[in-house]
């Protein structure tokens, strides 16, 4: 069977630990958009160190398993190979079992230079970006002149002439818009794609073939989205969003195979909400709630380390991304986070100059300004964290998941009652 793992909200919903679960199923896990923007942390159990990846599909933690990164994401390098060593000296060798697409493209230090002199000249209106250079690198992308791609490391000699037009280009770029007097060095660049190439050769393949070849087999393909729908550059809340389709429509352009390969489109959303940096964020609580949630749930970015903004779960905004990501199932995490919170709040509507709206809007403007309606249950104070059957949930917690079940419309199929790979209910197969 093959699944598509999406995030509904802005990310950090904890994909990582649900593909890490339905990893144990699968012959290949294949991440296919983002960049090292997007991280996930994975506790295989209670007696070893969670693992923090950015880059390596969470496949890497299981033995025999496939992991492709494809076409669509951008490839930090360094980043890269700094994951492949940490999790070598943890005795987790990563060999022929991981596969690079050729077609993905290459963060390069320039990109990230550019991200880190953008936000800064933006000030007070910065999007509140990573500062890892994956939007340059996809505008650079878009723009194909000043894009280079791992295939090009196959022959790496014949990058120096590129490498040496793109970064004069940069640097006189950089001076002239933000008056910048710190030019990078083709050599120093030039030199770090040899030892790229070195350490990556062996990795380097047409991962479209590869899939192809996997799905006429009939293997099992997990594929691994990164950060959630509402990050979307096309439909998340722009212009506060990634720079690739990290919906479930960016699965097909992304990693070459069409849509209809895929068995289930699976959801994930966190039983609150939250979000990393800039945005609106209609059900936020800047308050003694979202205080709360951001202890008990250690909401903290797993790249930057800022903390997240916590807030009320929003059926509405979810609702949006089960419609555009065609989602058959959901599986809600965190729901143990809630314990000890008297009563929970739902979104259910939004409101705009006292008129409801049917829709998720596309307008900054008013999703900065909507008022919520909310629905309010009763909360739990039960530890749930051993709880393994959804009939042995506190009464209130069965009434929260299925309440949200209703308003949703989709089945939760899996709830997470903790953060290991082990604490989780499974309602259906």
């Amino acid at each position: 069977m093959n699944i598509c793992v999406v995030g509904l909200q802005w990310g950090d919903e904890g994909k990582g630990k649900v593909v890490d679960l339905l990893g144990g199923s699968a012959d290949f896990v294949v991440r296919y958009s983002g960049g090292a923007n997007a991280g996930h942390t994975v506790i295989r159990n209670d007696t070893e160190d969670p693992f923090a990846l950015h880059l390596l599909p969470s496949g890497v933690l299981r033995e025999g398993v496939v992991s492709v990164i494809a076409n669509g994401v951008v490839v930090d390098a360094d980043t890269l190979l700094g994951e492949i060593e940490r999790l070598e000296e943890r005795q987790i060798i990563v060999d022929q079992n991981l596969k690079i697409s050729g077609r993905a493209h290459l963060v390069m230090d320039y990109h990230k230079k550019q991200d880190q002199l953008s936000e800064t000249a933006l000030g007070p209106a910065k999007l509140g970006t990573t500062i890892r250079g994956i939007g340059p690198c996809y505008a650079d992308k878009v723009t194909r002149t000043t894009a280079l791609r791992v295939a090009d490391l196959l022959d790496v000699d014949r990058m120096y002439e590129r490498l040496e037009r793109i970064v004069d280009q940069k640097n006189r770029y950089f001076t002239v818009l933000y008056g910048d007097q710190q030019p990078l060095q083709v050599d120093e660049i030039f030199a770090k794609c040899r030892r790229w190439a070195q350490k990556l050769k062996p990795f380097i393949t047409d991962t479209t073939a590869l899939l192809h070849a996997a799905w006429a087999q009939g293997k099992n393909i997990l594929f691994e989205g990164a950060q959630g729908t509402l990050l979307d550059l096309d439909h998340g809340t722009f212009p506060f969003v990634t720079s690739s389709n990290s919906s479930a429509g960016g699965l097909s352009s992304m990693s070459g195979l069409p849509a209809r390969a895929v068995d289930s489109f699976l959801g994930v959303a966190k039983a609150y909400s939250t979000r990393v940096g800039a945005g609106p964020f209609p059900t936020e609580q800047d308050n003694e709630i979202g205080d709360y949630i951001r202890t008990r749930g250690h909401e903290y970015g797993t790249t930057t380390g800022r903390p997240r903004r916590c807030g009320w779960f929003d059926a509405v905004s979810v609702g949006y991304s089960l419609r555009i990501g065609g989602i058959d199932q959901v599986t809600l995490q965190h729901l143990d986070t809630l314990c000890g919170l008297k009563r929970l709040k739902v979104c259910t509507a939004y409101y705009d100059g006292g008129g409801k709206l049917d829709f998720f809007p596309a307008e900054r403007a008013i999703l900065e300004r909507i008022e919520c309606e909310y629905e309010t249950l009763d909360g739990f104070d039960e530890d749930i964290g051993k709880v393994r059957d959804f009939n042995r949930l506190p009464a209130p917690a069965q009434n929260y998941v299925k309440r949200l079940e209703e308003i949703l419309r989709v089945p939760i199929t899996m709830i997470g009652v903790g953060p290991s790979r082990e604490q989780m209910i499974l309602r259906r197969n």
